[in-house]
């Protein structure tokens, strides 16, 4: 009879409703909090925003930067953060840029400089064939030149003059005798290569626009 009720006692114990001292149900709750505090640690970090400058209006080429070109947003870069200006990081008295950037559009680092070191001019390219409607100020083209041949015929091989050169803008000019209208790129040329390509299309050489959408030389 006493090892039925020990038995019953035994089971009741076991079956008994925990209490907040029971050490099992603390353990329980503690893996339940660090969890969802990992959690929520985990999706803060990922939905976190900085402010960055972006520019207020289109910025070209050697135009001072001041801080009424650029405005603070909110934007979450994560890896990409080393590459753009913090807003605490408002441009110096002396930064130009160093590259067009369209309204709306994050400053890279790259962009600022200062006068003395921008050594890029735009050169006008006439082209016969037109290029892609997206490429515009600020898009990408590889310059390719085919010399004249010395007999006046035909050209020599083309080779590629200036990977991933950058253009300033793109014009529409009337042709000789207004018989219709032709295209112009400028294209931003640094002074190493310049004097080539200003002899080339001195020359009647034939200079070529490829347009580069990735902008990988």
């Amino acid at each position: 009879m006493s090892g039925t009720v020990r038995g019953a006692d035994a089971a009741s114990a076991r079956f008994r409703r925990p209490t907040w001292k029971d050490p099992r149900l603390l353990t329980g709750l503690l893996l339940v909090l660090l969890s969802v505090a990992g959690v929520t640690a985990v999706v803060a970090a990922a939905d976190r925003t900085d402010p960055y400058l972006a520019a207020a209006r289109d910025i070209e080429v050697g135009q001072a930067v001041t801080a009424g070109d650029v405005v603070a947003v909110e934007v979450r870069l994560q890896d990409a953060a080393a590459l753009y200006v913090p807003a605490e990081a408002a441009p110096g008295p002396d930064a130009v840029a160093t590259q067009r950037i369209p309204q709306g559009q994050l400053l890279p680092g790259a962009a600022l400089g200062t006068a003395d070191r921008l050594d890029r001019k735009p050169v006008a390219v006439p082209i016969e064939h037109p290029l892609p409607e997206d490429a515009a100020a600020g898009s990408r083209v590889d310059v390719w030149v085919a010399a004249q041949k010395p007999s006046g015929r035909g050209h020599e091989s083309a080779r590629l003059l200036l990977p991933a050169a950058e253009i300033a803008a793109v014009a529409e000019e009337q042709t000789a005798l207004g018989a219709g209208r032709g295209t112009v790129v400028h294209v931003l040329v640094e002074d190493g290569p310049m004097e080539e390509l200003v002899d080339a299309l001195g020359n009647d050489a034939r200079v070529t626009l490829v347009w580069n959408p990735t902008g990988a030389p």
